[in-house]
């Protein structure tokens, strides 16, 4: 560490010396200043500076162009034009305000602002479109910087192309000398992809009302989270005088794990969240604002003046870059009585100093009394001399962010010992060298101790909070490859759970087979009340529980694939150990069963079979006898049957239509790595006429392998390393995509159990898709139709989910994060529509989509703004997960030579 001490004091003896050495990131921030010092003394007009940083990184500041508000609690707001076409990643922001002037300041992504004049009053809106806010300032707050490899994802085809900056002036006095305003804020953005995108999460209260005189009011907020899952970085608190603290905690399982907790009177800036905590489906996100409303002689209601109150917790979090979601909120309180367990830190306001105060306010009722031109001039003369606060934060963030021995060494569990440490030699840097010169009053050393805290604080964001390092993201994009998915291999594509679907909430036995009819109706075979298990069989393959009977109830279910009803069920009485499901193209039903080692043909409406393979209860390894046969397809356009056959053979069989042997092809796995045309379980089979080849998942070899249906020949294999030891089943659409879904990883492995879309003529993965409600246990046969919806039926969690691609989909973060239309009554009250679940409230007219948080709240009696509107629920918070202690036992067959596979 005093290698690091070293390099600090010589950072500083550069600033203090101006010394030419350190050149490159000297040479870019001393741009940064002094683009900076100009913009203090002079406002920008309609051109503001775009600073090149390098090859990829660029700064664009964004300024007011030289505004005088005429009143208190005035909000305006000004656009800029993202400066280039492609995609770009905002990784840091460095305010321009101070409290003397601006009471906050909001920064707005969008595709189209509401004017096209260089400044407007924000009552017209910020954004025509949706907007996503980016950025908040309040209350001097110190620069925000992103952890390495996370940016706010700007341009290209998703991101917005126009920055808004919206600023509300509170109190104007200090505009007296009608002097003209360039608030704003710097971005740092880059062209380099980012692997994760971060997002912001706004909870915030519209209808708390604070009683004259009342000592303690609490705000309470709290939303089910339904999306994938988020990782939260940084948090910030704001309201306005009346707040004593604000929290926010993850509520999981009944237990609040406290995401972050500050006073409002404090620099409302973006504190790191003290330990990563993660967000996953159906968690609660909570908190609350306590209030004093002593020396109140009214009500005081949530508004967008200095006079009214606000009550938000922000929260900016990071998800993988398929998943991402830019913006969300939560309005509402969903579950008032989880309140009465809120850990009691919660209630306990933080004492604030009155120097800290002064400091935090900008000693405001100093300088009342002060010549300001001359605080002014004194404030440009030390400006020449010496690198400001900020500046020196920034330089001093990025140099430690960049040690790996610094960042890394600790990971993100950083004892104390390392805390204190850091902050001791920070602490010598900043004392030892002077940071702010002399320090000659009690309140510079208070302003010199607040920079180092800052300083602190906000290592620790950039230090502790990285992305995790034990997860891969590939920054590379595939290879286009000889397919008709060009779009998807260039990650357009995604596959996400659709989960309004209520089919996931079926009794279901273990779901062992899937299909799709030829209206796309889902087809589901299930195992009802039987399960297999170890003792399901003996040494010879023999079923040895045949006094159970079939099974009673229907094992063959037709579904509605939008609403999950019923359309149509058989199968009773008629199978053991359900496994494999297809349908051919007239509609008949082919079917397994590794009980009775047979094959079955089944009208669609017939309670007999059309066609049985195979002896009853018989296993074997010749022409009329399978054993544990896995899987059925019939070829569309010669109508030959091809099974494989299966757990304890290894082969593939061809019939005739109707039922004469052909020809097999395989063999068992030989010791070493699996050869071509060697199989270890042949699990699943799905028929590429596109190619006329037939593609098995050969499961304990975890790949898949292609065959020509004429001959048998072996074509190729796919496999990942992804894939991990063990892949299930496959399924193709016509046109160019494979779907398949994995097994749970060995002890010794990392590879998730996930599906897999993958381009077909190449064999790359296109997406990996995961569910949000339950998780995957063994997921056992997968399905797609044309449209790319995909299925798929788990044995062990009992359970069909299904999934969509984005570009099918309303995408959920229009639906449940933006601010959604509904119309103003006459008396400006609204009704709440539960039946979407969904906030409702997008502005409409002009400027529909910006979120103007003075322009937000609902229309009520007393408040000191009109015409807000209300927000309604966030998000279907009526979806339950249904219970997941299913005891169901791991199929097993016999033990093949070790490691031995599961059997399903």
């Amino acid at each position: 560490m005093a290698g690091l001490v070293n390099n600090l004091l010589m950072l500083c003896l550069v600033f203090q010396n101006i010394c030419l050495g350190f050149r490159s990131p000297l040479s870019v921030f001393k741009r940064y200043k002094d683009t900076t010092r100009s913009l203090s003394t002079e406002c920008l007009g309609s051109d503001r500076p775009v600073i090149s940083l390098g090859l990829s990184d660029f700064a664009l500041d964004i300024r007011m162009p030289g505004v005088t508000p005429k009143q208190s609690d005035t909000y305006l707001c000004m656009s800029v034009p993202l400066p280039v076409d492609d995609e770009a990643y905002v990784v840091d922001f460095k305010p321009h305000a101070s409290m003397d002037t601006v009471h906050h300041m909001l920064l707005f992504g969008c595709n189209e602002p509401s004017s096209t004049e260089s400044y407007w009053d924000c009552d017209e809106g910020t954004c025509k479109d949706k907007s996503n806010i980016l950025y908040a300032w309040a209350r001097n707050a110190p620069p925000t910087r992103l952890p390495k490899g996370v940016g706010f994802r700007v341009g290209g085809e998703i991101g917005g192309r126009f920055f808004v900056l919206q600023v509300h002036y509170g109190d104007i006095s200090a505009f007296r000398d009608k002097h003209k305003d360039c608030s704003g804020v710097t971005l740092h953005l880059t062209h380099q992809k980012q692997p994760l995108i971060a997002g912001m999460y706004l909870m915030m209260s519209v209808n708390t009302v604070i009683p004259p005189g009342e000592k303690v009011v609490d705000a309470d907020i709290a939303c089910h989270y339904k999306r994938f899952p988020m990782h939260l970085f940084a948090y910030r608190v704001h309201t306005h005088r009346l707040g004593k603290v604000v929290s926010g905690y993850r509520v999981r399982n009944g237990q609040w794990t406290l995401i972050g907790r500050q006073s409002p009177q404090l620099p409302q800036a973006f504190y790191p969240v003290e330990h990563p905590v993660d967000v996953s489906y159906d968690d609660i996100l909570a908190a609350r604002c306590v209030f004093s409303g002593e020396g109140r002689t009214t009500e005081t209601h949530i508004g967008g003046t200095a006079n009214d109150e606000m009550c938000n917790f922000y929260i900016m979090y990071y998800m993988e870059a398929k998943h991402a979601v830019s913006y969300m909120t939560c309005t509402q309180n969903a579950n008032p009585e989880m309140f009465r367990n809120i850990p009691q830190e919660a209630n306990i306001p933080i004492p604030v100093k009155s120097d800290m105060l002064k400091m935090t306010h900008g000693h405001h009722e100093e300088m009342k009394d002060t010549d300001k031109s001359s605080l002014l001039q004194q404030a440009e003369k030390e400006e020449e001399e010496i690198l400001d606060q900020g500046d020196f934060y920034s330089l001093l963030s990025k140099l430690l962010g960049e040690r790996e021995d610094v960042v890394h060494v600790h990971k993100h569990n950083p004892t104390e010992k390392a805390d204190s440490d850091l902050v001791a030699e920070i602490a010598n840097v900043v004392q030892k060298k002077d940071l702010a010169r002399e320090i000659t009053n009690h309140d510079e050393r208070h302003s010199t101790m607040l920079v180092r805290d800052r300083i602190h604080k906000f290592h620790r964001l950039e230090s502790t909070l990285r992305p995790p390092e034990n997860r891969h993201f590939s920054l590379q994009q595939p290879k286009h490859g000889e397919g008709s998915w060009e779009k998807e291999h260039t990650g357009d594509f995604h596959i996400e759970e659709a989960v309004e679907w209520p089919g996931l909430d079926l009794k279901l036995g273990q779901v062992s087979g899937l299909a799709l009819d030829a209206e796309n109706n889902l087809v589901i075979f299930h195992r009802g009340d039987h399960v297999w298990d170890e003792n399901s069989f003996d040494s010879r393959f023999v079923y040895q529980q045949r006094g159970l009977g079939p099974i009673e109830q229907n094992t063959i279910l037709v579904l509605n694939p939008s609403n999950a009803k019923l359309l149509h069920a058989l199968g009773k009485s008629l199978f053991y150990l359900p496994h494999g499901l297809s349908i051919d193209k007239t509609g008949n039903y082919w079917v397994t069963d590794v009980a009775l080692h047979q094959v079955f043909k089944l009208g669609a409406d017939d309670k007999e079979p059309l066609l049985i393979l195979g002896v009853a209860l018989q296993p074997g390894s010749d022409k009329n006898h399978f054993c544990q046969p896995t899987d059925v397809a019939v070829d569309p356009t010669t109508s030959s049957i091809y099974v494989s056959d299966g757990y304890c053979n290894s082969r593939i069989i061809q019939f005739s239509p109707n039922g004469l042997y052909m020809m097999q092809w395989g063999e068992e796995t030989s010791s070493g790595r699996a050869r071509p045309g060697q199989f270890h379980i042949p699990h699943s089979l799905a028929l590429i006429p596109d190619f006329s080849q037939l593609c098995v998942a050969d499961r304990e070899n975890g790949r898949i392998q292609c065959f020509r249906l004429e001959t048998g020949e072996f074509i190729r294999e796919i496999k990942h390393k992804s894939f991990g030891r063990e892949l299930f089943a496959v399924s193709y659409v016509p046109g160019g995509l494979l779907f398949a879904v994995n097994g749970k990883p060995y002890p010794e492995q990392a590879e998730p159990v996930q599906g897999f879309v993958m381009n077909f003529s190449t064999g790359e993965i296109i997406d990996t898709f995961i569910p949000l409600r339950k998780s995957f246990e063994m997921p056992h046969d997968v399905v797609a139709s044309e449209d790319k919806t995909v299925f798929v039926g788990d044995v062990h969690a009992r359970a069909v989910w299904k999934f969509a691609s984005t570009e099918k989909m309303e995408h959920r973060s229009v639906k449940k994060a933006g601010i959604e239309v509904q119309e103003i009554k006459a008396d400006g009250e609204h009704k709440l529509d539960s039946s979407s679940g969904r906030i409702l409230g997008r502005l409409r007219g002009k400027g529909g989509g910006g979120l103007n948080l003075g322009n937000f709240f609902a229309s009520h009696k007393g408040y000191s703004r009109k015409g807000f509107d209300r927000l309604s629920t966030e998000g279907s918070d009526q979806e339950k997960d249904e219970d997941d202690g299913t005891d169901s036992e791991e199929e097993c067959s016999p033990p093949p030579p070790p490691p031995a596979p599961s059997s399903s």
